[in-house]
Formats: C-alpha cells, structure tokens, sequence
C-alpha cells in the first residue's frame, strides 16, 4: 500500500523497524521536511529500538532535509536516496553514511 501523507511516513516508521539491522546502533535521524507537509521529526535509535517524535533535536547524528514529496517518493518506492541525493533534492549533513542504513531500518 502506498504512504499518502508524510506524517502517514513516520507514524508507520515504529511499525516496520528493523530491529535486527539496528544492532549496536546509537543514532538519531533529523528530518526536515519542506513543502505542503512541512514538519521536522526526528527518529532516535538506542538499544535496538526507535522512537519518532515531531520536533527538532538537539543533537542529531545525521539531519536530511527536503520537499515532503521527495520523502514520499523515497518512502513508496519511486524516488532512489542517493539519486535524490546527488540531484540536490536531499541535503544531508553530519554522518550522512547513517542516511543510507534507513531503508534496511525502516522497510516501508
């Protein structure tokens, strides 16, 4: 089933984690999402769990930023990260090698 919303997105994130990928993982995700569903959420990972909140974090691993369409398109399939990536669609900054685990994370 295709993700509709970006807010859909990280309200499934819980659901879908990949613990089993998160071994050792001690990491938070910012995402800074612009556009008609603007918001910023952040994922923490700690001890093989996740947590998603709305917000901006004080102190996060790695930060992406782009259009909530971009996200959605990422999220159903359509849109590759590292094409969104190297086409200027999605800026990352801090451990952006962190950025290329979420789909093994987060199997949407």
């Amino acid at each position: 089933m295709e993700l509709s919303s970006v807010s859909e997105v990280f309200e499934k994130m819980p659901t879908v984690f990949n613990a089993a990928a998160a071994g050792g993982l001690d990491a938070v995700f910012q995402f800074n999402i612009t556009g008609a569903e603007a918001g910023d959420y952040y994922v923490a990972i700690k001890d093989n769990a996740c947590k998603v909140d709305k917000g901006v974090h004080p102190t996060p691993s790695v930060s992406l930023s782009l259009a909530g369409e971009d996200w959605l398109a990422i999220c159903n399939g359509k849109l590759d990260g590292m094409t969104a990536f190297m086409s200027g669609k999605l800026k990352a900054t801090g451990n952006i090698m962190l950025a290329q685990r979420i789909k093994s994370l987060f199997p949407l």
